[in-house]
């Protein structure tokens, strides 16, 4: 009798995890075929991600090739949200705001990745995208910023982000997003707008993340703090 069947001719199935309770693999299965879970109001649920870590190391990349930039009609650039989702940090909720991203003090670069982390991780990105141009011209960036509960090294959260319209070659990243990520962070911390409202709302299109909020775009009279992204 050939192995796998039984007597008769009927296939004998076998467990993919022979140590994992069957309830647990239908489970597995199940959060595989289904869709991401909807937040309130109808939008995709961000996922979360592990948070800031004491060290941090450089974490796989999509495969070469897998993701495709998007274009705004300003010929802005957004990522693909197959690949760039965003993720958010589980160390910051609106319930700790005041002792994370709105600390007097600053928050981000305690949190942030050493650049020889990021810089195999950029590189990885940048094949992941199909990015050729040059490398000092396009900035690794959280698509969900650290200043807005950003997760600081979920791939997800993380994108080669190639330069916006008006850029000058060799003059480094030209982004207009960071303005709009200075701005929602500002309405956080000032209770204008909610943590979650302003994540979701950059991680769908940092273009209209303002306008949606209802909040007025921010202007060249803004400062930009030193602790930013």
């Amino acid at each position: 009798m050939r192995p796998g069947r039984r007597r008769g001719g009927t296939a004998r199935r076998f467990r993919l995890h022979p140590g994992k309770p069957r309830r647990q693999e239908r489970e597995a299965r199940r959060q595989r075929r289904s869709p991401p879970a909807a937040a309130s109001g109808g939008t995709t649920a961000i996922p979360v991600g592990t948070g800031p870590r004491a060290t941090y190391t450089a974490q796989a990349q999509p495969a070469p090739g897998t993701c495709h930039f998007r274009y705004t009609p300003a010929k802005q650039p957004l990522p693909d949200p197959a690949c760039t989702p965003g993720a958010t940090s589980p160390a910051v909720t609106q319930a700790t705001i005041a002792q994370t991203i709105c600390k007097t003090g600053g928050y981000t670069s305690t949190i942030r990745p050493p650049v020889n982390i990021t810089n195999k991780e950029k590189a990885g990105n940048a094949a992941s995208y199909g990015y050729t141009g040059p490398m000092g011209d396009a900035e690794y960036d959280h698509l969900i910023s650290l200043q807005l509960g950003g997760d600081p090294n979920d791939p997800r959260n993380l994108w080669i982000e190639p330069p916006s319209p008006g850029h000058i070659p060799g003059k480094g990243p030209n982004n207009p997003k960071d303005s709009v990520e200075t701005h929602l962070h500002t309405a956080i911390c000032k209770n204008q707008i909610t943590l979650t409202a302003a994540q979701q709302a950059i991680a769908t299109d940092w273009t209209t993340a303002e306008t949606k909020l209802g909040i007025k775009p921010a202007t060249g009279n803004d400062q930009t703090p030193t602790d930013t992204d």
